[in-house]
C-alpha cells in the first residue's frame, strides 16, 4: 500500500488533519511570549533571536539579512516544533496512550525532538536509523533515553537513499507494538502546522517591517508548508524561497548521491507543492559547507549542514536586487551535531569535497542559479 495513501499509527490509519480536532487542543499562543518562566522545556521551544549577517559577504552591506536562529531551541533545532505540536495532536486524537511508544525514521533532529519529548512526557522513544547517522546524533538520541534501530546497507536504493526502507522499518515496528504511535514526518498532513501557527508568527513580531523573502529549506515540507501558508495569506508580498540539495528528488532534478543531512528526500514529500514557493534553488554539498565554515569564521555563529545551504541560496537570491532587502533565513540546527562531518577535514578529505575559498566561494555563490519551476506561484 502507497505510503502517501494511508499512515499506519500502531495498526490504526492516521486520521490527521488539524482541523478535524477539537478547538480546545489547537495549538495556544502564551499568554506572554516573552516570559522566560517555562512550565516545561518543550515551553521554550521558539524563543529564539534574529540575528543580521555582516561580513559572511558583501551582499551583507546592501541588505540585511537575519538568521532565525532556530538552533537556539533547547534540543538545538527547530524541529522541536514539530515533535511537540504532533505528540499533543497524537494524544488529543488517542494515537497516543500514556506510557506508549513513538516510532520514528529520521536522520537526527526531528528524532531528537520526539525523543525530547518523550522524555517530558514518559514514552518510549525508538528512532530507526541507518549508516548515514553520525556517531554524534546517536549519542545524542541515547542521552535523551531513545533507542535506535539501524536498518542495513543493502536496503539502500540505486543513489543510496535509505529513506523509503527506514519508513517501512519504521511503520512495521509500529504495527507490532502495543500502544505506539508513528507520526511519520514525511508524509503526515499536520507536520506544518506548528510553522504555520509559531515560525511564521514568531517572524512577523520579530520584524518591525514585513520581510522582503524568507529563505527555507524544503526538507519534509512542514516547516516552507507552514511558513509559506501563512504569508500566502497574511503578506502575499513577501516571497518564499525553497533550498534543497543538489541530488536530492523534491525539484524534480537529477537524482544523485549526497552528503546532506537535514535536507534532500529520494522522493517528492507530498506536503510539498511548488506553488509554495516563488524561487528554488539546488545547492550542492561542496557549497553548503563552505559556507557553513565561513559562518563560524566571519559570524562567530557554528551553524548545521543545511543552513550552509540555505545561505548561498538568500545570497545568490539578493544578487540580482538593487533596493535594500530584508530577508529572514530559517537556520535549523546548530553545528556541534556536525563536528565529525562537516567540520572535521578529515572527514571531508575521505568524501573528496574540497572547500571554496574567498575569491573561489565568492564565484560558486555567483554562479548558483534558481530553477525553474513549471507551477511557480507569481504574485
Amino acid at each position: 500500500m502507497s505510503y502517501q495513501k494511508k499512515l499506519i499509527n500502531g495498526g490504526k490509519k492516521y486520521t490527521g488533519r488539524s482541523e478535524q480536532i477539537s478547538s480546545s487542543c489547537a495549538y495556544q499562543q502564551p499568554t506572554s511570549h516573552n516570559s522566560l518562566l517555562c512550565q516545561d522545556v518543550t515551553d521554550a521551544v521558539g524563543k529564539v533571536p534574529l540575528v543580521r549577517l555582516n561580513r559572511i559577504h558583501s551582499l551583507c552591506s546592501k541588505h540585511s539579512l537575519y538568521l532565525k536562529l532556530e538552533s537556539c531551541n533547547p534540543g538545538g533545532s527547530i524541529k522541536e516544533k514539530n515533535a511537540a505540536y504532533l505528540v499533543k495532536q497524537a494524544e488529543a486524537q488517542g494515537l497516543l496512550k500514556p506510557g506508549g511508544t513513538i516510532v520514528e525514521s529520521s536522520s537526527g533532529n526531528f528524532g531528537i525532538g520526539l525523543a525530547i519529548v518523550g522524555a517530558v512526557r514518559d514514552y518510549k522513544v525508538m528512532i530507526v536509523i541507518d549508516a548515514k547517522t553520525s556517531p554524534t546524533i546517536r549519542r545524542i538520541l541515547t542521552a535523551y533515553g531513545a533507542e535506535l534501530v539501524e536498518i542495513p546497507d543493502n536496503l539502500a536504493d540505486a543513489q543510496g537513499s535509505m529513506q523509503v526502507a527506514r519508513m517501512k522499518k519504521a511503520q512495521a515496528l509500529a504495527a507490532s507494538i502495543e500502544d505506539a504511535w508513528y507520526p511519520c514526518q514525511h508524509l503526515n498532513p499536520d507536520n506544518l502546522e506548528a510553522h504555520y501557527w509559531q515560525t511564521a508568527t514568531e517572524i512577523i513580531a520579530a520584524c518591525p517591517t514585513t520581510p522582503d523573502a524568507v529563505v527555507v529549506g524544503v526538507s519534509t515540507a512542514g516547516q516552507i508548508g507552514g511558513i509559506s501558508r501563512y504569508f500566502r495569506q497574511y503578506y502575499p508580498q513577501t516571497r518564499i524561497v525553497g533550498v534543497d540539495v543538489a541530488g536530492s528528488a523534491i525539484f524534480g532534478m537529477p537524482r544523485h548521491p549526497y552528503k546532506m543531512t537535514g535536507l534532500g528526500l529520494s522522493f517528492i514529500p507530498p506536503n510539498f507543492n511548488d506553488k509554495m514557493i516563488d524561487v528554488a534553488y539546488n545547492v550542492t554539498d561542496t557549497l553548503s559547507f563552505s559556507i557553513c565554515h565561513r559562518l563560524a569564521q566571519t559570524e562567530g555563529m557554528l551553524l548545521g549542514a543545511s543552513t550552509g545551504a540555505i545561505t548561498a541560496a538568500a545570497l545568490a537570491h539578493l544578487k540580482d536586487y538593487t533596493a535594500h532587502q530584508t530577508i529572514v533565513l530559517i537556520n535549523p540546527d546548530r553545528g556541534d551535531r556536525y563536528l565529525e562531518t562537516v567540520y572535521n577535514q578529515d572527514w571531508l578529505q575521505e568524501q573528496n569535497i574540497t572547500l571554496f575559498q574567498d575569491k573561489s566561494l565568492t564565484k560558486a555563490i555567483d554562479d548558483l542559479s534558481p530553477i525553474v519551476l513549471k507551477t511557480a506561484y507569481s504574485h
